[in-house]
């Protein structure tokens, strides 16, 4: 079973961060990582958000929220 990234990041851009989270927190895949480290931004948890970035590879990155939903987006999209 995979994650659907997808949906995940169309929850959060409905404003449904419980819903998306629940989603990815099941995952460890590199995406779900990063889809669950932009969460805990949105959250304002940035400690929480810098774990999981870690565990996808990165840093944890200087740009705005709306600018990391829309990398994620076209990570997704790239990856289809």
């Amino acid at each position: 079973m995979t994650c659907d990234h997808a949906k995940a990041l169309a929850l959060a851009k409905a404003g449904q961060w419980d819903a998306a989270h629940e989603l990815v927190q099941l995952y460890c895949d590199r995406t779900s990582c990063l889809i669950h480290a932009y969460l805990h931004r949105v959250e304002g948890d940035n400690s929480n958000a810098r774990y999981w970035y870690r565990q996808a590879g990165v840093t944890m990155p200087a740009n705005t929220l709306e600018e990391e939903l829309e990398r994620l987006v076209d990570t997704i999209a790239s990856q289809a």
